[in-house]
């Protein structure tokens, strides 16, 4: 749609660009990438702006420039990934970024006002040409929202990013934008400074026209006169260095020195406000060039593709989608609650809510409430239309409503009786037709529906805790599953902003299957006189967010050494327990919950360990002076051999969707790029030596798989061709 007005309009149109102007010197060039849906900045897009700028720059008959996007809901997605990922050569990505700084620096020297009009997904190169305009509008749509996610990819934004935004909102704000990759919605961007007006999206282009009409042949726009806060902190060098050194220590804090890319940012922007822009600009240049052909950058892009992956249609289940346009979800307890406002939030459809009691019921209600009251408070959502998603959540002590339902989340006890006798309840129920799902986490999803008329309804969908928060579900295809019953449960997952990993009905699924390898692994170093923060202290130093006996006592001791059990006797041998391990879950001491377990807490708040266990459980720690990197390859180790016979058995389908769930389901470094990817980078054949050696001195459980010793062979678990079983 033309912004240009005053009589008639000349029209100028590349690939993927398109200028009008106006009698009345007004201009528009909208950005429309053919043949994709959201516009990014690869190489072709980029030679055609680069020789189409100076042709603006020549014309006299334009007097300011808005900048839209043909894409509907999205602005400027960034750069072309793809490109990032096979750039190898540092001089390479040098030239790359030079380029792109060149290109921005000629858009914001063109000599008229330019306007960035925002209405949509702003990420990356996209918020930095808008930062290279005069000016910066957003809609207030729901899909508004800036980001500068490279730190995600292990580099520094380099087209100017690094120097332009602190310019513009100050240190703080931008320092916390270029640090995180947060997005940064319009209410926020408002407040920072990084836009110069929030307009409803339903009067965006006549707002935008205004605007831009109203700086026609005007002067850039002047300098912001600095405020106190800004004074104190950034125009002196003791404020900066504050602001400076804080950020660096809470950087290292969060990522253990595991991710460069952070670092470098902040010593980019120093140097860009220190020294200047064009300092800036080199500083960007050599950050990036040098990041982005490391291997924290090379992995990091990996797991961007292995997500981006999951959403192409050509990778997902065969089978036909079917519409869920009621859901009803069984228990009401945090799991029941967060899924329920996790549909009424991102579908915006009913959700009935039912269980056996009006107090359970009121305690998921509340929890739902609670995640709609943070969304508020962050200003993801205005009251009104919280109040509104959470009048879609209907509580009930029965089945009413039920029939009107095609989709039903079960998340009840986890027993296998109880879960068959309800989904042989429930089935007929529902509207015909619906697919039923069980958020079970260890139960064979054959067998909960081996009770009901139509066992193809059945599916799992494996929601992780807090279901809010953790990006993964399992989708767990059974035997008698349909394929259609699947793909709906898979493109659901979708629509609630998760990860889906398909996954077959095997003991543990896949993600509890490799991590049971990993936390009994943890239990025999305490039965061999390990010290418990030894344990924990080498693999948060290694990579993962909790040790895993802290992680045991999040996930709840009882529920660990049921799971245990279960895996240990559909596992055999190769998944021994200790014979104490009974003893650890005795009342009142199960974890976080109770405020004890492996550690003590205070509320939720986790202390030292708690030195009774030992005596509890018959131990003595004993070892002095643990080597870190072996009790790692301890407990990785065994999941790797694990994940070969996965890959084998079909329980799922390559390395990149294992690698992905055990990413978003686990914590599992992001850096080291998955467990198959890690794995590989260190030499299967070595892994398979180092399993022989563990084998003969510690334990017959570490003997490699025949399935691991051929992806050896093979040269990697990413080249060797799986059967799955078949």
């Amino acid at each position: 749609m033309s912004l240009c007005g005053g009589g008639g309009t000349e029209t100028v149109a590349t690939a993927a660009f398109h200028l009008e102007v106006g009698q009345d010197r007004l201009a528009t060039l909208t950005f429309d990438l053919p043949g994709k849906k959201v516009n990014i900045f690869n190489q072709a897009v980029l030679e055609e702006l680069a020789a189409l700028i100076p042709q603006l720059a020549q014309r006299r008959d334009i007097g300011c420039l808005i900048l839209l996007s043909g894409k509907p809901g999205c602005f400027i997605a960034g750069a072309d990934v793809e490109a990032i990922a096979g750039v190898t050569d540092p001089n390479e990505a040098l030239e790359g970024i030079r380029g792109g700084q060149e290109l921005f620096s000629a858009w914001q020297e063109l000599p008229f006002p330019t306007v960035a009009a925002v209405d949509g997904l702003c990420l990356g190169g996209g918020v930095e040409i808008a930062l290279a305009s005069s000016f910066r509008l957003v809609s207030d749509g729901s899909a508004s929202r800036f980001g500068l996610p490279e730190v995600k990819l292990g580099i520094v934004p380099a087209w100017g990013g690094c120097t332009r935004l602190p310019r513009l909102v100050g240190l703080p704000g931008a320092l916390d934008m270029l640090l995180t990759g947060k997005n940064v919605y319009p209410r926020k961007a408002l407040k920072l400074g990084l836009v110069d007006g929030l307009i409803p999206q339903s009067a965006f282009l006549h707002q935008v026209r205004e605007f831009a009409g109203a700086h026609v042949d005007s002067k850039k726009r002047p300098a912001d006169r600095a405020d106190f806060k800004e004074l104190l902190l950034e125009k002196n060098p003791l404020g900066r260095k504050l602001v400076f050194d804080q950020a660096r220590k809470k950087t290292l804090e969060m990522s253990g020195g595991h991710y460069p890319a952070p670092l470098r940012i902040i010593e980019v922007v120093r140097v860009g406000i220190d020294d200047g822009m064009k300092a800036g600009f080199e500083a960007e240049q050599r950050a990036a060039s040098e990041l982005v052909v490391g291997a924290v950058s090379k992995n990091l892009i990996h797991v961007f593709q292995l997500m981006e992956g999951v959403k192409k249609t050509e990778n997902r289940p065969a089978g036909t989608p079917r519409s869920v346009s009621r859901a009803a979800v069984l228990g009401a307890g945090v799991m029941g609650g967060g899924i329920a406002q996790l549909i009424a939030d991102k579908m915006g459809i009913p959700v009935r809510v039912k269980d056996i009691g009006a107090e359970a019921l009121a305690s998921g209600m509340s929890h739902a409430s609670g995640l709609f009251a943070k969304r508020v408070k962050k200003r993801r959502l205005r009251p009104d239309q919280a109040a509104r998603k959470m009048a879609l959540i209907q509580p009930t002590l029965t089945y009413d409503g039920f029939e009107r339902c095609d989709l039903l989340i079960e998340a009840i006890i986890e027993k296998l009786g109880i879960k068959q006798k309800v989904f042989a309840e429930v089935e007929s129920k529902m509207a015909e037709g619906a697919v039923l799902a069980s958020n079970t986490s260890s139960l064979s999803i054959d067998a909960i529906g081996a009770e009901t008329s139509n066992r193809g309804q059945v599916v799992g969908m494996h929601f992780f805790n807090p279901a809010d928060k953790m990006p993964l579900v399992e989708v767990i295809a059974g035997e008698k599953s349909d394929p259609d019953a699947v793909r709906t449960i898979y493109d659901l997952a979708l629509k609630l902003g998760k990860t889906p990993v398909l996954v077959r009905d095997a003991p543990g699924f896949l993600v509890n299957r490799l991590l049971m390898f990993y936390s009994s692994e943890a239990l025999w170093l305490l039965d061999e006189g390990y010290a418990i923060e030894d344990v924990d202290r080498a693999m948060k130093d290694w990579g993962m967010p909790l040790g895993p006996l802290a992680l045991t006592d999040d996930v709840g001791i009882d529920v660990a050494v049921k799971v245990a059990h279960i895996l240990s006797e559909a596992f055999g041998d190769r998944l021994p327990t200790p014979e104490w391990l009974d003893k650890a879950s005795e009342p009142g001491r199960l974890g976080s919950k109770t405020g004890s377990g492996f550690y003590r807490y205070d509320g939720r708040k986790r202390l030292d360990p708690d030195r009774q266990i030992y005596r509890i459980l018959g131990l003595t720690p004993r070892v002095q002076d643990p080597d870190p990197a072996q009790i790692a390859e301890r407990l990785v180790l065994p999941m790797v051999n694990e994940a070969a016979r996965c890959l084998s058995e079909g329980v799922v389908r390559d390395p990149g969707s294992l690698d992905l769930a055990m990413i978003m389901g686990t914590g599992f470094p992001p850096f080291r790029g998955g467990l198959c990817r890690w794995a590989d980078a260190q030499g299967l054949s070595p892994i398979v030596d180092l399993l022989e050696e563990f084998a003969e001195s510690i334990s017959p459980r570490f003997m490699p798989s025949d399935s691991l010793r051929a992806a050896a062979q093979s040269g990697g678990f990413y080249r060797h061709r799986w059967s799955g079983g078949k």
